[in-house]
This record gives C-alpha cells, structure tokens and sequence, in this order.
C-alpha cells in the first residue's frame, strides 16, 4: 500500500496562472503535479471537494484516481477547473509511481518509443502570460506596441514583431529548427475576430516573409492563431499562409471544438491545421480524429486529464496516424510530463519549449530543467518527473499554501 496522507498547493502572486500540488504518502514520498489558470478555483476544488475523497487512498491506483476525479457531476469533458484539478493530481501519481521505484516516468508509462524529442520554441518572451484573468485572454496576453523594448536576449515576442528573420537566425544559432509566432492577434479584437482586413492580413504575412527572407526553409514556422477566429476569417488567414508553406496553423477558430467547421477548415485549406491544448478528455479527442478535423493534435496535460487521460489520447492518435506536441507555455512541471509523454508514445512529434521560461523564472521554480541540445532533449534519468520544487518557493512572502492532511481531511 501507498496511502495518500497528505495534500499540499502551493500558489505564487508573482505567478498568479501556476499552482502546484504535492502528495506525500505514508512512505515518505512527495509527488509534485502542476496545473495552470483559474488557480484559485483549483485550489478550492482540490481541498474542498477532493480531498476528502483523496485522503486514504492508495496512490497506486492512479487509474482508478483518475477516472473517479474526470468524472464529476459538472465540468465533464471540458478543461473546467474540475478537470485542471484532476490533472495536477494525476502528474502527481505518476510523479510518486516513478519515485517508488527508481525510475523516470517514460519508463513507468512502458518505455521510450525514442531515445530523443525535437523541440521547437514558442516565442513569447517572458511575460506573455502573466495575466491570471482566463477570460478575454487573447486581449490579457501580452501585446507587442511600438514603445516596447528588448527586456534581454530571449524577449522573442518583441523580436517577432520587430525583425523576424533575425529571430529566425537566432533560433537556428541555438539548434532550434522550429518556431512558433502569432502575427495576427492584435487585429481580432477589432472585429471580434468576426474578419480581417486585406490591410492586416498583409502586416500579419511580413513576419513570414522576414523569416523566409532570411533563412529560406532551414526552419520550421508554425502559426498560433489563439482561438480567436471565425470560420471565414481563419480561412482566409490561412489561405494565405500558404505560399509560406507553414508547419500547422493552431486553434484557428474560436470554438476548437466545433467539428464541423474545423473539419470543413482543414479541407478548404493546404496549411494544416493543428488542436487543441484547449480540448480534454480522451472523447472529445476521439471525436475530433475520427471527423478528420486535425493534422496535427495538441494536448495540454494539465488540462486535458493528466498523464493517464493523456496517454490515452496520444493512443487514439497513434491509431489514426496523427503526431501528438504537448503544450507547454505554461510551467515547468508541465514541461517535464508532456516530455516523458512525447518520449513514450509512438505518436510524439514535438515538445514545445519557451527559451525565455527555460532561462528565467522556470529556474526559480524547480531545481532541474530538461536539457536541449541540437534542438532535442534527451531521455530523463531521474525518478519520477525529475521536478522538485525548490525549498525557497514555500518561503516566499508571496506563497499561498494549503493543506488537507489525514488528521483534518
């Protein structure tokens, strides 16, 4: 037995969209999970609702934790705060599961499909979600004005507006052979994202046509689109993202689970189409492969279910032939389980990474970070996820800390 003990969260003001969660047994382990946004309604949930269910438990069976806490009587296959939550709990487990015996967790999911991951980095420098608001989010994201200045070497956002193809460069000078840039969201909250002007659709194409320009097809460049479209408007985006023969334009419409019109999306356009971090549970997955509505298929681990729903979705993938990237312009503990995901399954693609992240404020979370080499980050040897936080984060003045023990559960 491994009974669950104890339940720990732990908020920081300073980054009001992360919440961690530790479980400790009563053998002495921790097992540390993390979800993102809304994170006081995870809280909440976690030592209101669970918890009391929780405590007791035999943290081995992770499959049953997990299939008991994704399917509450509300937020039922959708990436609610229930689910966030389950998801936090869930990394956990499996956190734990490696830990207990001595191994990472790609090789407690039944091994590496690989012995290495391509990465490529999203460029968002190192504030774009800083907003704790999950609502207007296209408009709480940071946004690139003429007044804003390079704050260091990796401001990436401010970089893509300002001179493309010398980001471009910058990444391949790294290893980097894939990016990931999102020109056209400043013009959606004129219209709602109902249209885009042929004036806005052309200053939207030049970051594009710098990056060609510069380094020709030595990278890849995707195009994140944030849900912020209607159908005729992402269509004509992506109509004319053709001739730049883009990887995948991702989360093109407002509604990413609208099978329909994403289907008759991708079918009316040459540029794949690629979803959804937004999305969860393995159903909801299973419906968007079976209606042909992806290319590629995104999944953010601490949304869609954790590592256990996760799985399951990239086995629905592999059966339709479609790779899977894990999201992560997130957190760091994040970062670490949709990696042993991208090693274990057969479908893993890409990871995605954030260099500003990785160089920054992610250091200050944890005490390890995947190590990219070439554009790739190799097999983890540590047991479990290989993040622990670091002992400075609980003493922090802005920490916010709660527990659900045994003794008051």
């Amino acid at each position: 037995m491994s009974i669950i003990t104890n339940v720990r969260t732990i908020r920081l003001e300073q980054f009001p969209n992360s919440i961690w969660v530790e479980i400790e047994t009563d053998e002495n382990l921790i097992g540390l999970g993390e979800a993102w946004r809304g994170t006081a309604a995870i809280e909440t949930i976690i030592h209101h609702d669970i918890c009391p269910w929780l405590i007791g438990q035999d943290s081995r069976n992770i499959e049953l934790i997990s299939r008991t806490l994704l399917t509450p009587y509300v937020g039922f296959h959708s990436a609610s705060a229930e689910v966030r939550a389950a998801s936090a709990i869930d990394i956990a487990l499996w956190d734990l599961a490696g830990k207990r015996h001595g191994i990472p967790v790609y090789e407690a999911l039944g091994g590496a499909s690989r012995s290495s991951i391509q990465v490529y980095n999203t460029c968002s420098g190192y504030s774009f979600n800083a907003s704790s608001s999950a609502y207007n989010s296209g408009s709480s994201r940071r946004m690139i004005t003429d007044n804003d200045e390079m704050r260091g070497p990796y401001d990436d956002q401010v970089a893509f507006n300002r001179d493309a193809g010398a980001l471009a460069k910058s990444l391949l000078s790294e290893g980097y052979k894939i990016m990931k840039i999102w020109p056209f969201d400043p013009f959606a909250a004129k219209t709602q994202g109902n249209w885009i002007s042929a004036t806005d659709l052309e200053t939207g194409l030049k970051p594009f046509q710098q990056i060609r320009d510069a380094v020709g097809n030595q990278i890849e460049v995707m195009c994140e689109m944030h849900s912020l479209w209607s159908a005729p408007a992402a269509l004509r985006i992506c109509k004319a993202l053709e001739p730049y023969d883009i990887f995948w334009a991702e989360d093109p419409l407002c509604k990413m689970d609208d099978i329909q019109q994403i289907k008759e999306l991708r079918h009316k356009t040459r540029t794949p189409i690629c979803g959804s971090e937004t999305l969860a549970g393995a159903v909801t997955f299973r419906q968007m492969f079976a209606a042909g509505a992806f290319d590629y298929a995104m999944l953010d681990l601490g949304w869609c279910g954790g590592l256990t729903e996760g799985r399951k979705i990239a086995a629905l993938a592999e059966s339709y032939n479609i790779p899977i990237a894990p999201h992560d312009c997130t957190g760091p503990v994040l970062l670490w389980a949709g990696l042993h995901l991208g090693l274990n399954s057969p479908a893993g693609l890409f990871q995605e990474v954030v260099r500003a992240n990785l160089a920054t404020w992610y250091q200050d979370i944890v005490e390890a970070l995947p190590v990219i080499e070439d554009g790739h980050t190799k097999l983890p040897t540590a047991p479990g996820i290989g993040a622990v936080l670091r002992p400075e984060v609980k003493k922090r003045a802005d920490a916010i800390i709660r527990e659900t023990g045994a003794s008051h559960s």
